[in-house]
């Protein structure tokens, strides 16, 4: 983490039910008492299996370049990627995100998380926001389902709750894992609610709630595509941190968000490539 991190507000804001148009008021009070609040269809049956082709296609340019890089690596092209930037601007998914963070709208990241049959790596307990030099703690990430997820090809677990405990004590893990935190002590912090989506579903979690997820030990695969989106009052405190945005919605300080246009192809070079940034 960052040395400037201990700058950084990372307290909940609740939404405000009664200013939601697509998310129900009462789902908006969920989401402000537990920190989730799934599942969202967003893709029909066609767009579903049009987004899947389209991740194997990454996948297949990824392992293609043959320098190294794994499933995890498709992290941060949404600015370069024309798909991932048509996804990450969808209106049905922005309408969701503006009902809990208001109608100007930054993307400051997207990250496919794809666990292969039989991936031994785990995601520790963890809170986003804590990686992430970024302040006021105000991003909701969408999990986008590519592949159905379900408890037996490692679905996403949530502590409803624990965004609302604010930075939970953690350590460096000692497992095979995606990331390198883990919360201490998160089996005392209550009953886990797995997040199980069909493809084509996504379900909208805060940056301070504890989540992970364990090794797939099924003959699945268990692809899901985060995305990250802010108001534009948040503050990027490392350098760097704001250089790789789409202003999806609204107005933003170019000094703090630096705005891309919708790219023309499809660019996984690994050039400048942001860093690892949450997992899910």
């Amino acid at each position: 983490m960052s040395e400037t991190t201990d700058q950084r507000d990372l307290s909940f804001a609740p939404a405000d039910p009664e200013r939601a148009r697509t998310i129900p008021a009462d789902d908006v009070r969920f989401y402000n008492e537990n920190g989730y609040i799934k599942p969202f269809r967003v893709f029909d049956d066609a767009e579903t299996e049009a987004n899947r082709r389209y991740f194997d296609f990454l996948l297949d340019e990824i392992k293609r370049q043959n320098d190294g890089r794994d499933q995890y690596a498709i992290n941060g092209f949404h600015t370069r990627c024309a798909g991932l930037y048509d996804i990450a601007t969808d209106p049905r998914i922005l309408d969701l995100v503006a009902d809990l963070i208001g109608p100007d709208i930054v993307c400051w990241g997207t990250h496919f998380f794809c666990k292969l049959p039989h991936d031994p790596k785990a995601v520790p307990w963890h809170q986003d926001a804590s990686y992430w030099p970024l302040s006021p703690a105000r991003t909701v990430t969408v999990w986008l389902a590519i592949d159905d997820a379900d408890r037996e090809n490692s679905a996403m677990k949530f502590l409803p709750g624990t965004h609302k405990m604010g930075h939970l004590e953690w350590k460096n893990t000692e497992r095979d894992a995606v990331l390198g935190q883990e919360i201490v002590g998160a089996e005392s912090l209550g009953e886990p609610v797995y997040d199980e989506l069909e493809a084509g579903e996504l379900s909208l979690h805060a940056d301070m709630l504890a989540h992970g997820s364990e090794p797939n030990q099924s003959d699945r695969r268990r692809c899901g595509l985060t995305i990250r989106y802010c108001p534009p009052h948040v503050q990027p405190i490392d350098p760097g941190w704001g250089d790789n945005v789409i202003v999806c919605r609204g107005q933003a300080d170019p000094e703090r968000w630096v705005h891309y246009e919708r790219p023309e192809g499809e660019d996984l070079s690994p050039n400048n490539r942001p860093q690892a940034r949450g997992g899910n």
